[in-house]
């Protein structure tokens, strides 16, 4: 395959953790600016839904990334289908709430799959590409999580801290090309994966008093962000004071965020 494109043919776009949430709204955002979309996710019905709304602009991988054999093993087929790959998404997540005492081995090495070590893998395979075009984007949605670690979610707040780091270096080590690294720091957002957190832990009073995002307006950010050039967003706006006042925004967090019952 080669990894030139003729100007006019569409971007391609890889969207991991695409069924829903994000994701999905990151699919559409994509799809209706007129670019093909490469969605992966396990949750093949949702994708296919996905599919049926928005015709063939869009195509269906489905992938456990969680198994590193699956990481990357679609990745030849999705650009023999629509070239090679221009922006990058990694957005699949896996979140984990529940005391880090009581978390299993297994269910941690699976979220350092999907989250951190998963996202440093199709980066690896897609960055020589996008350096030989010297032009792409790299897209890391890590969460307001790296920048205030949240008790009961050790092991997520840890990943995404990973991935929000690498983005820096990598950043900084593409700084002389045309290849362009978005982080994006996502607070509260009305997900369904927000929703099974609170499930776990029902948010205070006080949580519940905090601006919850929209996956539909962030996908619309990021989008915007990309074609900017931007380095990093925070989004809802209202949690950057995370990035800049770490001290009271970790004790904010201690303050605020109830601990996971005890499964004891």
């Amino acid at each position: 395959m080669s990894d030139e494109r003729p100007a006019a043919e569409p971007a391609h776009v890889v969207v991991t953790g695409a069924s829903s949430g994000i994701g999905a709204a990151l699919v559409r955002e994509y799809a209706g600016s007129g670019a093909r979309v490469t969605m992966v996710a396990r949750r093949g019905a949702l994708l296919e839904q996905l599919a049926a709304e928005l015709g063939d602009r869009v195509a269906v991988v489905l992938a456990d990334l969680s198994r590193p054999e699956q990481a990357t093993a679609w990745l030849d087929g999705a650009q023999a289908r629509f070239g090679p790959v221009d922006t990058l998404i990694n957005n699949a997540g896996v979140q984990i709430v529940a005391r880090t005492v009581e978390v299993e081995c297994d269910a941690m090495r699976s979220l350092f799959e999907v989250d951190l070590l998963s996202p440093l893998a199709l980066i690896q395979r897609v960055l020589p590409g996008m350096l030989a075009r010297d032009r792409g984007a790299i897209v890391n949605i890590a969460s307001l999580a790296a920048l205030a670690p949240t008790p009961g979610m050790t092991h997520y707040s840890a990943a995404k801290a990973g991935i929000a780091a690498a983005s820096e270096c990598l950043r900084g080590e593409l700084r002389e090309t045309g290849v362009r690294v978005l982080t994006v720091y996502p607070g509260p957002v009305d997900t369904p994966m927000a929703r099974a957190a609170y499930d776990v832990v029902p948010p205070t009073t006080a949580v519940k008093l905090l601006p919850e995002g929209v996956p539909t307006v962030l996908a619309r950010r990021i989008r915007m962000a990309v074609e900017r050039r931007r380095a990093r967003i925070v989004y809802p706006r209202v949690y950057v004071l995370a990035r800049h006042t770490p001290a009271l925004t970790r004790m904010m967090m201690d303050a605020m965020t109830p601990l996971p019952p005890s499964r004891a």
